[in-house]
């Protein structure tokens, strides 16, 4: 059982270097009373997560925030500390509070989870897919000198910065054998067979963390990963589990259970804990949703409660919803109403306390709905 999952082979160089047995686990997965109840909730808390899109007032906004949301908490993760308010500044034209470099990570994210929700949806994967989507994720950041879009010709390691091969937690394959373990994971991840599909993700993930086939976003790809597939099953409509939060916060248990199905072939553990994963997201994403359901309602009763009637005042709440970071231009080009309509109307917003003044400009002005970026925001920090 110990090699069930690979081996540590000894390279020219001396080191030791794991080589991933190919996929499905053999012995396959063993399904406990434990790990079967486990699967079942999860079951049960994803589809409960994909259901509540039928009453989200615009679920495509939700599900765009939330993206937003999961790319920064998958950044932070490698060390990324951009925030949501200066992943949105960048995106409003204005110079982000934040490094625009870290920020160009997050947007990347973002432009690398649409891609391939787009381009995962027939169920199938392939080797230029991965790599596409690591030209995408890597181009213009701190890896973009790292072979965008090639697997890897030289071996890599997972340890503290500056640690040498010999010091490494985790060595990957060497770079021969990446070409084979990538060809294994592709033909598992098309398979139809009768793995549960959240098993199944659970399995993906863990192996291309093991292959480690970039010199670089690996763990971004491994968690976006998980998103692809589960949409390509047609487990999720929409692309609205993501598991960064979770194992941001459970770091350490996180990379203890890769670890313990790669050396004690411990493929159980490690499901496990993903399922936890999946419960706790899926409950999480569920009570995000009620607040923006509550937040609107809210707004409506502040607007009545201030005898503000106007129609483009409605409006601009569904506006904010889709544009946090705003400007009196924009409601003025949108709603096609004067420059002091606009202006009347945003001031109303930012004296009930619904917009934040950001510049602190005469001219030009930009302000935020801050409550929305509130509740996306958390943990995100």
């Amino acid at each position: 059982m110990k090699e069930r999952a690979g081996e540590f082979i000894k390279q020219p160089g001396g080191f030791m270097a794991f080589v991933p047995r190919p996929l499905p686990p053999d012995p396959p997965i063993r399904y406990d009373d434990a790990l079967q109840a486990l699967l079942s909730k999860a079951d049960r808390a994803i589809a409960r997560l994909d259901g509540i899109v039928t009453v989200l007032p615009n679920p495509d906004l939700f599900i765009a925030m939330y993206v937003k949301k999961e790319a920064l908490l998958s950044s932070q993760i490698e060390g990324t500390q951009a925030s949501l308010e200066g992943v949105l500044e960048f995106e409003a034209e204005m110079k982000p509070r934040d490094d625009i470099r870290q920020v160009k990570e997050v947007v990347n994210y973002i432009r690398a989870m649409e891609y391939g929700i787009e381009h995962f949806t027939n169920g199938r994967v392939n080797a230029h897919l991965f790599q596409e989507i690591h030209r995408i994720l890597i181009g213009g950041t701190r890896g973009g000198k790292k072979k965008l879009g090639e697997f890897r010709r030289a071996q890599n390691w997972i340890g503290p910065q500056g640690a040498t091969v010999f010091e490494a937690h985790f060595v990957p394959p060497p770079a021969d054998e990446i070409l084979a373990a990538m060809a294994n994971l592709e033909k598992f991840f098309n398979k139809e067979d009768n793995i549960p599909a959240l098993v199944k993700a659970a399995v993906i993930h863990a192996q291309f963390e093991t292959i480690h086939p970039f010199l670089d976003g690996n763990g971004r790809i491994g968690r976006l990963l998980i998103t692809f597939f589960l949409v390509a099953q047609e487990v999720l409509t929409r692309p609205l589990l993501y598991l960064s939060h979770y194992l941001k916060r459970n770091r350490a248990e996180y990379y203890e259970h890769l670890q313990r199905a790669r050396t004690q072939g411990d493929w159980e553990s490690w499901i496990a804990f993903f399922l936890r994963g999946v419960d706790e997201v899926s409950e999480e994403a569920g009570v995000t949703a009620g607040k923006m359901i509550r937040l609107k309602e809210n707004l409506i009763d502040r607007l009545y409660e201030n005898r503000i009637s106007s129609i483009y005042a409605v409006k601009l709440i569904d506006l904010l919803f889709a544009r946090p970071i705003i400007d009196v231009k924009a409601i003025t080009e949108e709603f096609k109403i004067s420059r002091e309509s606009g202006t009347e109307l945003v001031n109303r917003f930012d004296k009930l306390g619904i917009l934040r003044e950001l510049t602190g400009k005469q001219r030009y002005k930009k302000y935020l709905f801050h409550e929305y970026t509130t509740i996306i925001s958390c943990g995100a920090r």
